[in-house]
């Protein structure tokens, strides 16, 4: 326990003066029956003598002026409260396929709109990074809780490249390290084994992406690495299997919706592969994203619950006087 005003608990040396005081009183109740015989006998109600119940309503009394001093220091105690925190990371797939519009206006698009209402629904305690890739992949926003950043980075992407989910989950895991991660090609190639990262079963990717996977290195393999770490994917395929056609540099190219591999990539990490069918469809995959709920203990000021207690030791003590004696003092 540790306080905001330790200097307050002087006010606790109260309690051994209104403990002198009450001895003095019973002193003097002594002596009136000396004096006074039978009439100095304080009784109840019934005519009985009291004994020693007359020392319990004042003993309440001095309780719970101590509690109330006690919380002048405002005390504050470690609380352990389950809530959602964690670190989410967007994984955006900004190649060009990305700007196939058999989801309105583009793929990229109905991501961003949808991503927004998913940042603004955030607790405090979930922090929220961006990663762009296409051939390669890149942090444009490190995790954090503020999400008017978060909100402007996405909506500052473009597209452009090929697609290397392999570089976007990768890069993802950087996000979440908080540092550049190598990728070792002889130790994805072995099966990622031997590829050690710390425990961060606290962190989600959000792989926004049509599937098409066209570079190194294997999206599966960095998958793995992933789930290695407790990494849940949840891969949102963006587009349709019957696909578009784009026209990109002079050339027609169709571009479908990959749905196999990202089932895979959901499959190896423990996550949950969504498929986006239009932009509402999408807005609701986001509200069914399951975050993780942790017990974390945080410290909590008890003032309040002290001022309570101490006010229960009052009228604990007035219906006990009320009770034996007729009377509150």
């Amino acid at each position: 326990m540790t306080f905001i005003w330790p200097w307050m608990l002087l006010s606790l040396l109260v309690l051994p003066l209104l403990a002198v005081w009450y001895g003095q009183l019973r002193r003097q109740r002594q002596q009136a029956v000396v004096r006074l015989g039978p009439l100095g006998v304080v009784q109840s109600q019934t005519g009985q003598a009291v004994g020693r119940r007359r020392h319990v309503p004042p003993l309440l009394f001095g309780l719970g002026v101590g509690t109330l001093l006690f919380g002048l220091a405002r005390p504050e105690m470690p609380v352990s409260l389950p809530r959602v925190e964690g670190t989410v990371i967007l994984a955006f797939d900004v190649s060009s396929s990305m700007l196939a519009d058999d989801l309105q206006p583009t793929r990229l698009d109905a991501a961003k709109t949808a991503v927004r209402a998913f940042v603004e629904n955030q607790p405090s305690t979930i922090q929220l990074g961006v990663v762009a890739f296409s051939n390669g992949g890149l942090v444009v926003q490190p995790p954090t809780n503020v999400a008017a950043d978060v909100v402007a980075t996405v909506d500052r992407l473009s597209p452009a490249g090929g697609t290397s989910l392999g570089q976007g989950i990768f890069t993802a895991l950087s996000a979440i390290a908080g540092k550049p991660l190598a990728i070792d090609e002889a130790v994805l190639a072995e099966g990622t084994g031997t590829f050690e990262l710390p425990d961060y079963s606290s962190a989600v990717i959000l792989l926004l992406t049509d599937g098409e996977n066209s570079e190194a290195p294997d999206p599966l393999a960095v998958a793995q690495v992933a789930a290695n770490a407790g990494v849940r994917i949840y891969p949102i395929g963006i587009g349709t299997a019957e696909g578009s056609v784009l026209e990109l540099d002079g050339f027609s190219v169709v571009t479908q919706l990959n749905e196999p591999l990202l089932e895979e990539i959901a499959s190896v990490t423990n996550g949950r592969y969504y498929h986006a069918t239009d932009a509402e469809t999408l807005a609701d995959i986001y509200q069914n994203v399951d975050l993780q709920l942790t017990v974390a203990g945080e410290k909590m000021e008890v003032t309040a619950l002290l001022a309570v207690v101490g006010l229960l030791f009052f009228l604990l003590g007035g219906v006990l006087m009320l009770v034996w004696f007729g009377r509150i003092p």
